[in-house]
């Protein structure tokens, strides 16, 4: 039994979410309102749900703002939004569900059954909401806390210890300042898409590299990394690198 709980500032809204999930989500058992941030704190409060269906953009208490006053939040949160700017960013560099109106159920369906199949693998719930915020408040790519989930357990990132990345068939190295590495699970063609391309490129079928950690970029293909590495360019991709590098320096 999945009890959810819908926080937006428009009725409308509301209620076409409602419709749909009683319609296309037998998964959830109970389904309840609340108009605007103010009102969804004291539902959260009272109702304790599994699951919310928050609205980000609410007069006098936001998505974020109405995250900030749960201390210890027990739920989860799929984010339902207009708007498509750098708060979809933030939210997904800490691995929340999010969904563009207008809602499409097969969209809503997909992010419940990710709810479902991942609830009891839920790593430190308090740890990810806070990196959310943080994030939210630092708007800057390098400077968010990245949320990746591995074979021991979620580790949070610093984005901008992250030297580069390296392809391990379904997994993905990530290779930190300090030498510091990490095995995560998910391919690197996740993490290209998730990573900024202002900061981040993928310079080689194998490879994802870090702009900021880039030190020199030789006649022959290579990219010397500050923790000492060196990255091999392939050739179709040197002019689109060098294009790259130049837009930096």
């Amino acid at each position: 039994m999945i009890r959810a709980l819908i926080i937006d500032d428009e009725m409308s809204t509301i209620q076409v979410l409602r419709i749909l999930i009683q319609r296309f989500v037998p998964e959830i058992s109970e389904v309840y309102t609340a108009l605007g941030g103010l009102e969804g704190l004291k539902q959260v409060q009272a109702l304790q749900p599994d699951l919310l269906f928050l609205d980000i953009e609410m007069p006098e208490m936001d998505g974020f703002e109405l995250l900030r006053q749960i201390p210890a939040p027990n739920f989860e949160v799929v984010f339902v939004t207009a708007y498509s700017h750098y708060a979809i960013q933030a939210i997904r560099f800490c691995a929340f569900d999010y969904i563009l109106k207008p809602v499409d159920t097969t969209e809503l369906r997909a992010a419940v059954l990710r709810f479902i199949s991942q609830k009891k693998q839920s790593a430190q719930p308090g740890l990810r909401y806070r990196h959310l915020l943080e994030n939210i408040r630092r708007h800057d790519v390098q400077h968010f806390m990245l949320s990746i989930n591995t074979l021991e357990g979620t580790h949070f990132l610093p984005v901008s210890d992250i030297v580069r990345c390296e392809a391990d068939g379904n997994y993905t190295c990530f290779y930190l300042l300090n030498k510091k590495k990490v095995l995560a699970s998910r391919p690197l063609g996740d993490f290209e898409a998730l990573l900024d391309p202002v900061h981040f490129r993928r310079v080689h079928k194998s490879y994802l590299v870090n702009r900021i950690h880039i030190q020199t970029f030789s006649s022959q293909g290579y990219l010397q990394m500050s923790d000492a590495s060196t990255v091999e360019v392939s050739r179709r991709k040197m002019a689109e690198v060098k294009a790259w590098l130049a837009q930096a320096f």
